[in-house]
């Protein structure tokens, strides 16, 4: 009984937790934690830290060995990008010779057709459906790079022109080698020489020989005196 006494004698206490005043409708001041612990002094000396430097007695072994791996893999690839270009370079070319070859092989089973298409335009036959079939075939061709060559006043040309009959020149004086008649056009594709043309030849005084005949033998590499200026030149020669 005299527990009770005392416990009913001890004061009953009420703590207001309210956040805002019911007063003066402010917020109240919050109750602060514990106190925050101090931090461990340090000595008083800030130290830098570098994270990329090695140890203080030299190169790093690692860094190092990775440096040579880079210049080890950096030296490959450039030999493998090298190596591809040269692959790409001979894969081009091969293509190249390959897509001509091809063309050559077509066009020359043809060429006789052409001859049959040019003398029956000589003799007039060259009409009607005849003349559209040989315009289409001779369209198709030309798109495939056949170039015709040889007619009368070309300087002669001993890689392009085949010679079956030579008449010199009467006079005397600086002279030249011209077609005086074609027999059979030569034809070509690219720089590719598929027939020769058939011609005969005369030596005629340089100077009746025209700038545009000039120019042409300047660019298929003809010496404008007679021959070709570069190796194998010949004189045509006199059927027996």
């Amino acid at each position: 009984m005299a527990g009770d006494e005392k416990q009913q004698d001890e004061p009953v206490t009420f703590r207001d937790r309210r956040k805002v005043d019911p007063e003066t409708g402010e917020a109240r001041p919050q109750e602060t934690g514990a106190a925050e612990q101090a931090a461990p002094a340090g000595d008083g000396t800030d130290q830098i830290v570098d994270p990329v430097a090695g140890p203080a007695d030299g190169v790093d072994p690692e860094v190092e060995k990775l440096t040579a791996e880079v210049a080890e893999r950096t030296a490959d690839l450039q030999r493998v990008t090298a190596e591809y270009a040269n692959y790409r370079r001979r894969a081009d070319r091969d293509r190249e010779q390959t897509q001509l070859a091809a063309k050559v092989s077509f066009v020359s089973d043809l060429l006789t057709v052409l001859d049959d298409f040019e003398r029956a335009e000589q003799h007039g036959d060259l009409t009607g459906a005849f003349k559209s079939a040989a315009d289409k075939v001779g369209g198709v061709l030309t798109k495939l790079g056949l170039e015709p060559f040889g007619a009368e006043g070309e300087l002669f040309d001993p890689q392009r022109h085949e010679a079956v009959q030579h008449e010199p020149a009467e006079g005397s004086g600086s002279t030249v080698t011209v077609l005086s008649a074609v027999l059979r056009r030569g034809y070509r594709i690219s720089d590719r020489v598929l027939r020769p043309a058939m011609v005969t030849v005369q030596d005629r005084p340089e100077a009746e020989v025209s700038p545009e005949a000039r120019a042409e033998a300047a660019e298929g590499g003809t010496d404008p005196a007679g021959g070709d200026a570069g190796p194998g030149t010949g004189e045509p020669e006199n059927p027996a």
